[in-house]
């Protein structure tokens, strides 16, 4: 071997002696190929794809849209989500500031005593001296083994995280009000249905006391009568609650004011055209905002193993500094006060190895819980789309059967005022079969109401519109 390389082989001997050893990752879990998630093949709806963006606006309602709207501009469940990408982004700018030349400046002065029986003799001991210094410093991390762009990689991720939550936290507040707002209408409907319900059964509670008048009823039918109207005036002070109850869900979802919602009046129960895709897969990673945080948070759990690994390994900084420095002011700009320093600096985890295994073993749990997260994730997106498509696959069906009982209730009430106006039947049968009618119309607003509230379902677990963001990739951007 010559001469001139054993300088080099030491130092290279030196530099893997300094490595500490890196422990093997046994049995890592495997993330779960959303790839493969799919519905099953009975689960299918009238109309094939997926929601628009703003998918409520499909139901032509200007309150709803205003309200969204408005919660979607200064909504407080959305401050949280805002405060967590600002706090990822900070960590990222940190992150990245390590890489690259770090260039910092001193200059001081002081002015010091030399004892007269110290160290140095006269003149120097006993006399007065001033030291000033402007000075330069420079450090720059080589970054060998890759530890500070994996760091940044995962600060990335965090912050890519940050923004599909924030979009999430949009999702879910638009579901939360129009859901809301559905049920309040679904109150307003019904409780103007119950209130020609009660007028009703009151005209037919009148009815039997007549008929007892006349010794052509029993008390009883006049009891049963006042018993039903009991129950019919429950169900309105419950729907008055229900009104009440969600006016306030409303004004907290959209941050309104004590008297924001007083304009909100009735409006008819309508639908919109649900859907369903035929395939999931890939499409449903897209879409749904909750999943692409999870699938960021694990990237940045597996930069961070990668960081921790990468600290096993020597680290190598270029250190210099230039300046000026002298013990009197005047001199201080002169050539001959110049001060100039560079050199490396190499750091060797020789003793390090039990902390350098415990960061590993963190990060690799963390990664094992952020894997375990998202594979729950899935499991979850998949089942919420198939419960809510099966959902409203039952809706259309009980619609199409309670609207075949509405329908007979109607000839019913059509057939006993014929009767009466031909002097057939009494009044109370054209009563009695107005109220089977004012129940069925009930039936039908509340399975109306649970349409809707299921086409709100649906379209959440689908992802509300969402479309997969171009992702952060530096600090810059």
């Amino acid at each position: 071997m010559k001469k001139a390389s054993l300088p080099l082989a030491a130092a290279l001997a030196l530099v893997l002696a300094g490595c500490a050893h890196v422990t093997p990752d046994m049995h890592p879990p495997v993330r779960r190929d959303i790839a493969n998630a799919e519905l099953s093949a009975g689960i299918k709806l009238a109309h094939e794809g997926w929601p628009e963006a703003q998918w409520w606006t499909a139901y032509h309602d200007e309150q709803l849209n205003a309200l969204i709207k408005q919660a979607l501009a200064a909504g407080p469940t959305l401050d949280v989500a805002a405060a967590q990408i600002g706090s990822a982004r900070s960590a990222l700018s940190r992150t990245a500031a390590d890489i690259g030349v770090d260039v910092s400046g001193y200059a001081g002065a002081n002015r010091q005593r030399y004892s007269g029986t110290g160290l140095f003799p006269e003149p120097i001991g006993g006399s007065w001296f001033s030291a000033e210094t402007l000075r330069l410093d420079a450090r720059y991390n080589f970054d060998w083994w890759g530890k500070n762009r994996a760091q940044v990689a995962a600060a990335v991720g965090e912050l890519n995280a940050g923004r599909a939550e924030y979009a999430e936290a949009e999702r879910a507040l638009a579901a939360a009000i129009a859901q809301s707002y559905f049920r309040l209408q679904g109150a307003w409907a019904r409780l103007a249905n119950a209130d020609q319900l009660a007028a009703t059964q009151a005209a037919l509670v009148q009815d039997k006391a007549k008929r007892i008048r006349a010794g052509l009823a029993v008390a009883d039918d006049q009891r049963a009568a006042e018993t039903e109207l009991s129950l019919i005036r429950k169900q309105q002070a419950q729907l008055k609650s229900d009104i009440g109850r969600e006016r306030e869900a409303l004004r907290a979802l959209a941050g309104a004011g004590s008297d924001a919602l007083a304009d909100l009046k009735p409006q008819p129960l309508g639908s919109a055209a649900h859907a369903l895709p035929a395939r999931l897969g890939m499409e449903l990673l897209a879409r749904r905002p909750d999943l692409q945080a999870a699938r960021w948070k694990l990237e940045a759990s597996l930069s961070k193993i990668d960081a921790a690994r990468a600290a096993f390994y020597p680290d190598v900084n270029l250190t210099g500094s230039i300046g000026l420095d002298t013990v009197k002011l005047e001199n201080l700009l002169q050539a001959a006060s110049r001060t100039l320093y560079i050199g490396p600096t190499l750091t060797l985890p020789l003793f390090d190895s039990k902390r350098l295994d415990a960061q590993l073993d963190g990060a690799r749990a963390h990664r094992n819980e952020r894997i375990a997260e998202y594979n729950q994730a899935v499991i979850d997106a998949v089942r919420e789309v198939a419960q809510d498509g099966v959902q409203l696959q039952g809706i259309e069906q009980q619609i199409v059967q309670q609207s075949a009982a509405t329908g007979s209730a109607r000839a019913q009430m059509a057939s006993a005022q014929a009767r009466l106006d031909r002097g057939l039947a009494d009044h109370a049968s054209v009563l009695t079969a107005q109220l089977a009618l004012l129940k069925q119309r009930d039936a039908d607003l509340y399975l109306q109401q649970v349409q809707l509230l299921a086409e709100v379902a649906l379209n959440h677990a689908l992802g509300g519109g969402y479309r997969e963001e171009a992702p952060i990739a530096t600090a810059s951007k």
